[in-house]
């Protein structure tokens, strides 16, 4: 397993460093037809180095990208890579220091790695199963908070003021962060309390992230409460909800009752 972290560890420092070079250079952008989401040519570039680092590497694993097509053949697999070149891409392009680059090992559905490299901070964070989650060497642990009044939320300010909320969100220092990968790390390293997204996120969005926040202490599952999976045939979560073992309940409850088996 160490193995595997030193290798992913590399690579996403690796990707990191030539999307920044490309930035430097002129982005060239694309859009995707399915949702129109902005796709760069320093996605590609890291999406093609990461490729050729990892599978070059394991040629047995399987394989889950944001830029690659997906196979099939993943679901046979029983350890695969799970990879975002560039997890944020529109703070990318603008500028901002809210992506990273993100890459997870999956074995029979569980994270057993994880790697996120949030190149502007140079503030690299692994974890590896039943080892404890680190950035930049040095252990880090979730807050101690346990409550929802003032507690530092990072997501969209506006998912909290909307009227839909059968109950009102109390008074919280809520920010945003594009990366959602970044966001969860943050909230394993305590700078956060809580990160929630009350949309399906993408398996290659919090893989990585899933294990470094559980490593640091954090709960980490959907608006129901249910904990991720990963390579199914579907490779998505219904939510995201991260956050302390104290603020987690209070989290879930207000979702209780929109959290029915349909959403």
């Amino acid at each position: 397993m160490n193995a595997d972290l030193d290798l992913i560890a590399e690579a996403a420092r690796e990707a990191g460093a030539l999307a920044r070079d490309l930035r430097r250079r002129g982005l060239e952008v694309e859009y995707k037809s399915a949702d129109r989401s902005p796709v760069t040519n320093a996605d590609l570039a890291a999406d093609r180095l990461l490729t050729e680092r990892l599978r070059g590497a394991r040629p047995d694993y399987g394989w889950l990208s944001e830029e690659t097509a997906d196979d099939p053949a993943r679901l046979e697999a029983r350890r695969i890579f799970v990879v975002d070149p560039i997890d944020g891409t529109r703070a990318f392009l603008k500028d901002r220091p809210w992506w990273s680059v993100a890459i997870a090992v999956i074995d029979d559905g569980r994270v057993v790695a994880g790697a996120v490299y949030a190149p502007e901070a140079d503030a690299l964070y692994l974890a590896a199963e039943g080892q404890g989650a680190t950035r930049n060497g040095e252990v880090i642990r979730a807050s101690g908070a346990d409550a929802l009044e003032d507690c530092r939320m990072v997501g969209d300010p506006m998912v909290f003021r909307h009227a839909a909320w059968p109950t009102p969100w109390p008074s919280m220092r809520v920010e945003p962060r594009s990366s959602t990968a970044y966001r969860m790390c943050l909230v394993a390293e305590g700078d956060f309390d809580a990160a929630v997204a009350p949309v399906a996120k993408s398996d290659w969005d919090v893989a990585a992230g899933d294990l470094i926040a559980r490593e640091a202490g954090c709960f980490v599952g959907d608006h129901r409460g249910e904990v991720f999976r990963f390579n199914r045939p579907r490779p998505s979560q219904a939510s995201l909800i991260c956050a302390t073992p104290a603020l987690a309940p209070l989290i879930l409850a207000r979702f209780r009752p929109m959290a029915t088996p349909q959403n």
